[in-house]
């Protein structure tokens, strides 16, 4: 796999898979134990058959004969002071010290075919990876909205390994595959690096870059190569967002305006600003979910289902709980309710406390 600081790699994007490393001390450590046993085995095999070696010096073998035979003949140098005369020793050595001779090689020129495996294992991997992923979620930005962003949908239940990470930043990139995510390093305002990200075949699009620039940038590529996924974008100014939605967002978040109308909200109501943080941090307390109407549901009203509810999806419109069309639901209607983790139920009384812990 090419470096992270090869300059070469800069202008195509790079796939990096998560894996498992060996340090190198214990992958070096290992091969040496490999060459030991291997060594130690053919002294073991011609000591214990030493009448059937002749020594040119003395004509007997001992046992430090046997380590001076093994030594020079598993590494290939053979000086031929000491030879295999009998039947079994020569019948030994065609059945199992030249196969030990071959494996010990292998060990010795282990790194490089190491090298060479990984370089192999890692081709076929992203080979199978672009072959069999599809229905996925893209996360174009791995700073602090992006990461905000994968750490809520895994609280949903979202497989680890259906989201993809696409950055610019190798060191953050390297990051992401540390966590167990496929991740790309690249800019997401280009074709080619979105479509290594198989964006083409994904469910939903993240867009949390930094700069609303590259965002309306991102957006119109992932639109472009992805007409049905649905496409979340942030923003840092209230005026971009309806140059985002006309790009070809979905629904836009102003990060900056939600910033300042929740501080507004804890300056008059901190209760309600508690609450409304353990709302946006998902898994932690109070959750809001969308969930679709059950059969003893339909045909009565919103203010008859069990759970807290909110409003409810129709189509394409949400309607607030207050709304005379929530007077009776429709079969195909979807909810949005609140509920309390089972750690929140637990723990009633340390809801106060515990309820705001702060939103990314």
């Amino acid at each position: 796999m090419p470096s992270l600081n090869d300059p070469e790699a800069a202008g195509r994007p790079l796939v990096l898979l998560p894996s498992s490393r060996t340090a190198p001390l214990r992958a070096v450590a290992k091969r040496v134990g490999i060459a030991l046993v291997l060594l130690l085995s053919v002294v073991a095999v011609v000591y214990a058959d030493r009448s059937g070696y002749k020594d040119s010096g003395d004509g007997e073998l001992s046992l430090l004969d046997a380590f001076y035979y093994a030594t020079v003949t598993v590494s290939t140098t053979g000086y031929g002071d000491i030879t295999p005369v009998g039947d079994a020793a020569r019948f030994i050595n065609i059945v199992f010290i030249t196969p030990v001779r071959v494996l010990f090689l292998i060990v010795l020129v282990g790194t490089t075919l190491e090298v060479l495996a990984e370089r192999t294992r890692e081709d076929w991997r992203k080979s199978r990876w672009r072959a069999r992923v599809r229905d996925h979620i893209v996360v174009a930005g791995y700073g602090t909205k992006g990461r905000s962003a994968i750490k809520t949908l895994l609280s949903t239940g979202v497989d680890r390994g259906s989201i993809v990470v696409v950055d610019p930043d190798p060191r953050v990139v390297a990051e992401a595959a540390e966590a167990g995510f496929v991740s790309i390093v690249g800019d997401a305002t280009r074709s080619s690096v979105l479509r290594q990200a198989a964006v083409q075949r994904a469910r939903e699009i993240v867009v949390a870059s930094a700069r609303d620039d590259t965002a309306v940038l991102i957006t119109l590529t992932a639109r472009q190569l992805n007409p049905h996924a649905g496409i979340q974008a942030s923003v840092r100014e209230s005026e971009n967002a309806p140059l985002l939605r006309q790009s070809g967002a979905d629904h836009v978040v102003t990060s900056s305006e939600a910033a300042g109308r929740l501080l507004g909200v804890s300056t008059t109501q901190p209760s309600v600003s508690e609450v409304i943080e353990d709302l946006l941090d998902q898994g932690s307390g109070l959750d809001l979910v969308e969930r679709e109407v059950r059969p003893d549901e339909v045909g009565g009203p919103l203010t008859a289902v069990r759970e807290p509810a909110l409003a409810v999806v129709r189509g394409d419109r949400t309607l607030p709980f207050d709304h005379p069309g929530c007077a009776t639901l429709a079969a195909g209607d979807r909810l949005i309710v609140a509920r309390s983790s089972p750690r929140q139920r637990a723990r009633p009384e340390s809801a106060g406390a515990d309820g705001g812990s702060g939103a990314s």
